[in-house]
């Protein structure tokens, strides 16, 4: 156990998947940093595809001497294999692959994609392979530091019933926590996951900015802390953590907020509004913005909103 009471799952000798041959269809950030997870695990990356140049220097920089082939050939080789493609594309891969004869009876064909569970894989299934989806809650950056990252990470596990302990064993294996997801629940979970992460990114990013504006030298200097207590508070403790002018009803504050947002970043005023009149109405239903003082605030969200139309 860790300073953090993190104590890591660990797979019996009997659970852990045989040595396995892996491949990577599609050398995008998030597949050669899972097979270089395996890599690390006694697995052997065998082959890769990609095409765009920078696919090619993640795939030397991660899987270095793993030669570059197409998708086809990657099946060929690997016993297991990581279709690792934007989400659009997951379904007419796996059809085109099934229907060239590329898949294998018996090979692991595993996803990474969020949105799906394993029905996407339903061509290659008809088709004898052993489907698993594996989504790491995490975001990549094509470097190294995405294997170290994959430690404690959650993942997303769809699979059938035979193969659960398989898919968990992977993921233990590449360093990471499984969680069970439904396939029902895949695209709610992924939504769930797109709006805490991705959208915390172009929140960040639009608050650097705003900062550089008043002159601030060191925008990520001051955010950094803040945003860590709040994220901290907020992981604890859920809508009570809220705190700031929309929590507190200070509507003349909230004003002012508008017209600066209107008159220095317009871009940024439709996200801050939205994201204001959800925070009063959290904050309402806790407790927390006593509602003789909503009012006058939920009246300056809605005319700001009106004014943003016209």
């Amino acid at each position: 156990m860790n300073a953090d009471g993190y104590a890591p799952r660990v797979t019996e000798a009997r659970d852990r998947p045989a040595r396995l041959t892996v491949g990577v269809v599609g050398a995008g950030r998030v597949g050669p940093a899972l097979a270089a997870a395996l890599a690390l695990a006694g697995h052997r990356p065998v082959a890769a595809s990609g095409v765009s140049d920078a696919s090619r220097r993640r795939a030397e920089t991660l899987l270095p001497g793993v030669p570059l082939v197409a998708p086809d050939d990657v099946l060929a080789l690997a016993d297991l294999v990581l279709l690792s493609v934007p989400d659009d594309a997951l379904p007419g891969l796996v059809t085109g692959l099934a229907e060239t004869g590329a898949v294998r009876p018996g090979q692991l064909l595993v996803h990474c994609s969020g949105r799906f569970g394993t029905g996407v894989l339903d061509p290659a299934l008809r088709a004898g392979a052993l489907p698993l989806a594996l989504h790491p809650v995490m975001t990549f950056t094509g470097t190294p530091v995405d294997v170290q990252r994959l430690a404690g990470c959650s993942f997303g596990v769809t699979a059938p019933a035979e193969l659960r302990m398989a898919a968990e064993a992977l993921v233990i294996e590449m360093g990471g926590e499984p969680e069970w997801i439904e396939e029902r629940d895949r695209p709610l979970y992924h939504a769930a996951l797109a709006l805490g992460a991705n959208h915390l990114v172009t929140l960040v990013a639009q608050s650097l900015e705003l900062l550089r504006q008043a002159g601030v030298a060191a925008p990520d200097r001051m955010l950094g802390p803040l945003l860590g207590a709040a994220l901290d508070n907020a992981l604890r403790s859920g809508d009570a953590a809220l705190t700031g002018p929309v929590a507190r009803g200070d509507a003349g504050t909230v004003a002012a907020h508008v017209a600066e947002l209107r008159a220095h970043s317009p871009g940024a005023l439709a996200g801050y509004l939205a994201m204001a009149r959800v925070t009063a109405d959290r904050a309402l239903d806790h407790g927390l913005l006593r509602p003789e003082l909503a009012e006058a605030l939920l009246d300056v969200l809605a005319d700001s909103a009106e004014e943003g139309e016209r």
